[in-house]
């Protein structure tokens, strides 16, 4: 069974890591994708994928702290589908500054791309979504709720997520628009696997379940909240993260 076919599904920073895992698994489920990107050249390779596997997919470059560049990509799917089920906002950025060092260049731009792109996302997205309702899910951080050492305005940028995640919930739900965050925890991705594999030891220490997490692993929780299967959730802050936050 296709868990979202023929559901409409904004991805953004589908490029890679894990919002390529989640744009290739929705798809997979039967989503038509639309998936975006500032590297339009990744982002085609991942939807040039889904079009060999059958599935139904869009690229499109996407600036996601420009209110224009949200403007054209939800222009061409009013014009394509005049309606959109599922918004991921996935894409964002990681600088580790320590507070002391920290200048208003770099908070500007953490916040640019990490939060201002998702207020200017669910501005875009809930217009389409109120006559039918829909799905929102906001990629945070496990750092939302423990914090993280040496990087201050990454930290504070995914707070900011959790925050406005459940104020959206709380406006939206007359309209059957469900507002969720996945905060994902120590992950693998083409990025992030050297620092992975140099620091092994110390992730087996603190992650409960002993290993790093993979992108696929967020991606079905993404999944799931936005399948009908969450009915009924929303508000929520989904940890990702081998159980670390439990401790």
């Amino acid at each position: 069974m296709n868990r979202l076919a023929d559901k409409i599904m904004l991805v953004t920073g589908a490029g890679s890591g894990m919002g390529e895992a989640t744009a290739l698994m929705a798809a997979r489920e039967g989503a038509i994708v639309v998936a975006t990107d500032i590297n339009e050249e990744a982002v085609r390779a991942v939807v040039k994928q889904i079009l060999l596997e059958g599935g139904q997919a869009y690229a499109l470059r996407h600036d996601v702290s420009s209110r224009e560049s949200w403007q054209d990509v939800t222009d061409m799917i009013k014009r394509e589908f005049n309606r959109l089920d599922v918004l991921v906002n996935n894409a964002g950025i990681a600088l580790s500054t320590p507070f002391l060092e920290q200048d208003e260049t770099d908070w500007s731009r953490i916040f640019n791309i990490n939060v201002n792109s998702v207020l200017l996302g669910m501005q875009q997205a809930i217009p389409l979504m109120q006559e039918t309702g829909g799905s929102i899910v906001n990629i945070a951080s496990i750092s939302a709720i423990s914090g993280m050492a040496g990087a201050g305005g990454y930290t504070a940028s995914k707070g900011a997520i959790d925050a406005v995640t459940r104020a959206a919930a709380v406006d939206y739900g007359k309209h059957n628009i469900r507002v969720n965050a996945v905060y994902p925890g120590y992950i693998e991705t083409k990025m992030s696997a050297p620092s992975m594999t140099a620091y092994k030891d110390y992730f087996e220490q603190v992650i409960p379940l002993g290993h790093v997490g993979q992108a696929e692993e967020v991606a079905h929780a993404v999944l799931f909240l936005a399948t009908d299967e969450a009915s009924h959730i929303s508000g929520i802050g989904l940890p990702v993260d081998g159980g670390v936050t439990a401790r």
